[in-house]
């Protein structure tokens, strides 16, 4: 089998890569990527050493192009995580959400549609759902739960999701969308909460939090992640959305003293910035439907997941160093220089 994996240059992608390759050692995979800020060739360093393995640097955006690529490779499957998927840049700069978000998951079906109509998958987020409320822990999104973003992010994502049924409706194309709470892990690019928080207290600088950090999210390690993913590519039912949820909320504030703790850093490092506009309380998944159907379970406690990070950053500096030293320098002091 082929899977044509794209944005796999990226945080989530790369694990999905580095899996499919361990998973199925008798498949290809094909990694699209156009290497915007967050894509980084060195997270597929090991992989390029890898027979079974093809990279494209190409945008998804680009018709021709993909078109070629599906020509030439013949994928059976497409896993698209190619996105746009940092909150505050989409508050500065919505139009390019729109495009690789939407238009870009446009094309990636019309190339299905186009050349046999190819299996598709579309990884999304819990962020379509908007957020619950946090004196409300009974509460948790569901597949029925109604769309309700808050961000140009969340609502690029929303669309490209209902484009994605849409094409499964009207083409009969053989679509699933799944929807994943916050994930962590390995390749995490240093301007996420916690690789930026490790990066950071790492070099004694000021611990940027929103607010009060009362904001909750539900976290997910990303080979939890990725392990779903393959469930659904392979047994998932045609035309349905899966929540991937791990269990795991954790208030902001929570996971920056911890990794002080962890790190043994001062806590007087924790600086509260002026809240991010339109800032959701609280993420909550409820991963029923994919226990119940496929049999998956997150495996990764948050206690044995952090633990496991902090490490991968501490095995691994030159990786984020490399990042960090060049255009997110700019990039953070936009962002946080002056709150």
């Amino acid at each position: 089998m082929t899977v044509l994996v794209t944005g796999g240059a990226g945080f989530i992608g790369g694990n999905f890569v580095y899996h499919m390759l361990g998973a199925h050692s008798d498949y290809k995979i094909v990694c699209v990527d156009c290497l915007t800020y967050a894509g980084n060739m060195s997270t597929l360093k090991v992989a390029m050493e890898n027979k079974n393995f093809v990279f494209y640097k190409t945008d998804i955006c680009d018709r021709e192009a993909i078109y070629k690529i599906f020509e030439d490779e013949k994928p059976d499957v497409v896993v698209n995580f190619a996105a746009e998927s940092h909150v505050d840049r989409s508050i500065e700069n919505p139009e390019i959400f729109l495009k690789t978000n939407i238009l870009g998951t446009q094309v990636m079906m019309d190339a299905c549609r186009k050349y046999g109509n190819i299996r598709y998958h579309q990884v999304s987020t819990d962020e379509v759902y908007g957020d619950l409320p946090l004196d409300r822990p009974d509460l948790f999104f569901t597949e029925q739960t109604p769309i309700h973003t808050s961000s140009p992010y969340s609502s690029s994502k929303a669309g490209a999701d209902l484009l994605v049924l849409a094409y499964h409706r009207t083409y009969g194309l053989p679509v699933t969308i799944s929807r994943c709470s916050n994930n962590y892990g390995p390749y995490h690019f240093p301007e996420k909460l916690i690789p930026l928080m490790i990066a950071n207290a790492l070099a004694d600088k000021p611990l940027p939090v929103y607010g009060k950090g009362e904001n909750l999210r539900d976290w997910l390690y990303v080979e939890d992640h990725c392990k779903a993913i393959d469930l659904i590519i392979h047994k998932g039912k045609i035309g349905e959305v899966y929540n991937v949820g791990g269990h795991n909320e954790m208030a902001n504030i929570d996971i920056v003293k911890l990794i002080c703790q962890k790190l043994g850093k001062s806590e007087d490092l924790i600086t509260y910035v002026a809240d991010r506009k339109g800032h959701d309380l609280r993420y909550a998944i409820d991963p029923t439907k994919i226990h119940t159907e496929l049999g998956w379970l997150p495996e990764t406690k948050f206690a044995d997941g952090i633990e496991k990070t902090i490490e991968w950053y501490l095995n691994n500096k030159e990786w984020w160093q490399t990042i960090i030293s060049g255009e997110y320098r700019d990039y953070y002091e936009k962002m946080y220089g002056n709150r």
